[in-house]
């Protein structure tokens, strides 16, 4: 009878009585003694949307991610809330709250301002599906004016285009994709809602689907790239079942929109666990064809390639993942810079070859790779605009004289044109002493950076030069063919001793700011 309790609290299904659990679970409450959430981990933002909620007659709790992330003793980055009361009602609660989404109709709860702004996103329980749900031809883009009124609708596929139908928390459950992102916690009574044994699952760091798993994929075949992300970062290990059609859904997410599947990229490589994200996706055998980004980087097998392109893509993900762990900002302009450059290099060689001037050779090829990879998404030219100037600043690195220098590490993304500069020295792409230089006149005084500039004309005014041999008398001997013309090369410029070395890679992370003048 206790074992029997027991098992309830923590979601362990019940031994087969010939009675067919309900699609929808069973609501269990599970106390603070037994789940064991730390209070101190929580969000203090998050609990005041709650209390503001229930406080005017709702139900609202934490929900999904944070609650899965709480019970692993994990500081969630981000707090949702659920809640009974409509989006209208919800927005009606708080003075900075703004409804957004088409597709899912949801509410951004909006504290302090800038930088330092926090957004609590809250759900409204959503219903399951019913055989009334419409299904429309095309898709987003195709379909608007089928799509224009209706609360669920699907694609011919079975893809969700619309689902803002309202309903009670424990069909809200049954609609979510899996059973660990299912749970509700009650941070006013400390108590963990779960329908679908999220926690045992939790506790046995097994991933799996509610409901029947090919379906879902079809619903949102973006639970195939979710399921692969929640594995590389919880460590978890997916369920047979839900493993099981993954490889065979995968040709569903060419239906899911640009814009919607390049953010899941970013998110699976800007978790803190980009290696082992790769690594997973080939495991599930999405190694290639998924992602263009991945496919300009990766080898025919999935893997990244040998030699000095393997060692500067796996630093910058290193350096990526190290920033995240230590709670510092990424910037997905970096990483996709760091990504696409060995492809970009290969077509500004061939267009160089072919005839064209450098700059604008390298300026063709940067248009021709955006064209190739990343296509027309949402916020293409923010991104455009960055990586553009982090590649162009590679080919004004090697220019050390003058008044360019100046000009050059005075620009607001002189930060990581030079860590994009580190990483291709650190990789061997590069000679590590042009690093250095840039480093120590960043760092320098006013003298230090005159003495470098000095070094630097010195440098090239000594660069090999052939000397003519004299022309010899009648009555000497000629010279051999391979001894007429004598090579003096310049002596080998001493390296520099480095101040210090910046820290890791990505968004100017430990990059040198410019010393004051």
């Amino acid at each position: 009878m206790i074992k029997k309790f027991i098992d309830k609290l923590l979601g362990k299904p019940a031994a087969a009585t010939g009675k067919k659990a309900s699609p929808l679970g069973k609501r269990v409450e599970i106390p603070a003694d037994v789940h064991g959430i730390d209070p101190d981990l929580l969000d203090e933002r998050a609990v005041k949307v709650v209390k503001t909620l229930t406080d005017a007659g709702f139900e609202a709790y934490i929900v999904g991610g944070a609650v899965r992330d709480l019970l692993l003793g994990v500081r969630p980055k981000d707090f949702d809330v659920a809640t009974n009361a409509t989006p209208q009602q919800v927005k009606g609660l708080f003075r900075r709250a703004f409804i957004i989404g088409r597709r899912f109709e949801i509410v951004h709860v909006v504290y302090g301002r800038g930088r330092e702004h926090e957004v609590i996103e809250v759900s409204t329980f959503r219903a399951l599906p019913t055989a009334a749900t419409e299904t429309v031809a095309g898709n987003e883009k195709t379909s608007k004016s089928e799509l224009q009124g209706k609360a669920h609708a699907v694609d011919a596929s079975g893809r969700v285009l619309r689902d803002n139908v309202w309903g009670p928390q424990v069909e809200d459950a049954a609609r979510r994709d899996f059973t660990v992102n299912a749970m509700y916690y009650d941070p006013q009574r400390r108590l963990v809602v779960d329908y679908h044994g999220g926690l045992a699952d939790a506790k046995s760091k097994l991933l799996r689907m509610i409901g029947d798993p090919e379906t879902r994929y079809r619903e949102d075949p973006v639970r195939i790239i979710r399921a692969v992300r929640f594995a590389a970062k919880l460590g978890f290990t997916l369920e047979p079942s839900t493993l099981a059609p993954v490889k065979a859904s995968a040709a569903l997410l060419a239906n899911v929109p640009a814009s919607r599947l390049f953010d899941e990229m970013i998110k699976l490589l800007q978790t803190g666990h980009s290696l082992a994200s790769i690594a997973q996706l080939k495991k599930l055998g999405l190694g290639r064809g998924v992602f263009a980004v991945l496919d300009a980087m990766l080898t025919e097998t999935g893997d990244l390639p040998d030699g000095v392109r393997g060692k500067f893509v796996t630093q910058a993900f290193e350096d990526t993942d190290r920033r995240v762990k230590e709670g510092r900002g990424v910037s997905p302009s970096f990483m996709l810079a760091c990504m696409l450059w060995h492809e970009v290099l290969d077509r500004w060689t061939k267009i160089r070859n072919g005839g064209e001037p450098p700059v604008p050779a390298l300026a063709q090829a940067i248009d021709a790779v955006f064209d190739a990879r990343i296509g027309d998404i949402s916020g293409r030219g923010k991104l455009a605009a960055d990586m553009r100037e982090i590649w162009m600043m590679q080919t004004r690195f090697e220019r050390r004289t003058g008044s360019g220098v100046f000009s050059l590490i005075e620009q607001p993304r002189y930060r990581a044109g030079f860590d994009f500069l580190r990483l291709r020295a650190d990789a061997g792409e590069i000679d590590p002493a042009l690093a250095d230089w840039w480093e120590d006149f960043a760092l320098g005084s006013d003298d230090d950076r005159q003495a470098l500039l000095a070094d630097a004309r010195a440098s090239q005014q000594k660069q090999p030069r052939v000397v003519r041999a004299p022309r010899p008398s009648a009555e000497a001997e000629a010279p051999a063919d391979d001894e007429a013309d004598t090579v003096v090369d310049a002596p080998a410029k001493k390296r520099r001793r480095r101040r210090r070395k910046p820290g890791g890679g990505g968004e100017g992370a430990g990059a040198p700011a410019p010393a004051a003048e």
